[in-house]
């Protein structure tokens, strides 16, 4: 049927002739409502954007000190960020004379690197700013065929991307406690009241 013939048959029923694929060979048309079919669409897009998160840059710091357990417990946290589209700057906050020693900060950067190298990439590399070193990780772009043509009308477009899943021993983590150096500071007060007494017995 020529386009023609075939906007002449939509126009007598009232209708559109709409085009719903246009690189096939000759272009796939439909007579359709095409006010009612972009409504329905409209309302589609609203909701899928109502259901869509918004990507966020979460912090999670650590000691040069952290123990294995508030390692492993943190790690659980960055995972399920990522898992949901975060963005995750990683912080490893030095104190006193741990800043002469940066390679423990970087050991731990690298091994939450091994940690989520299923889920991330680097956007950008470690970077020691005062007595923080940071780091920023971000989630691996989601591999998606192309989006399928929108239909439109003769005469005259890809909907949002999937969410990601998240996998179900990371929904129910406890929240990161506000201050995560508390498990370190009986260790640093200790360490400060040491080097008091050496330097008490200096001057004496």
């Amino acid at each position: 049927m020529s386009t023609q013939d075939a906007m002449e048959l939509a126009a007598t029923a009232g209708l559109q002739l709409v085009e719903v694929n246009p690189k096939a060979n000759p272009p796939v048309c439909k007579i359709m409502d095409y006010g009612k079919f972009k409504y329905e669409s409209a309302k589609r897009e609203r909701e899928a954007k109502k259901n869509q998160k918004t990507s966020e840059l979460k912090e999670v710091k650590f000691r040069p000190k952290t123990h294995e357990h508030d390692f492993d417990f943190k790690l659980r946290h960055i995972r399920r960020f990522l898992a949901e589209g975060d963005k995750v700057r990683l912080v490893v906050q030095f104190r006193g004379r741990e800043i002469t020693h940066p390679e423990t900060g970087r050991a731990i950067l690298d091994r939450v690197c091994k940690g989520v190298v299923d889920l991330a990439t680097v956007a950008q590399m470690a970077q020691l700013e005062g007595n923080r070193l940071n780091m920023v990780l971000a989630p691996k772009p989601q591999r998606a065929g192309a989006a399928p043509q929108r239909p439109r009308p003769v005469d005259g477009a890809g909907g949002p991307a999937p969410a990601r899943a998240v996998d179900p021993d990371l929904e129910d983590l406890p929240p990161l406690p506000d201050d995560d150096d508390d498990d370190d500071d009986e260790d640093d007060e200790g360490e400060a009241v040491a080097g008091e007494a050496a330097a008490g017995g200096d001057a004496g």
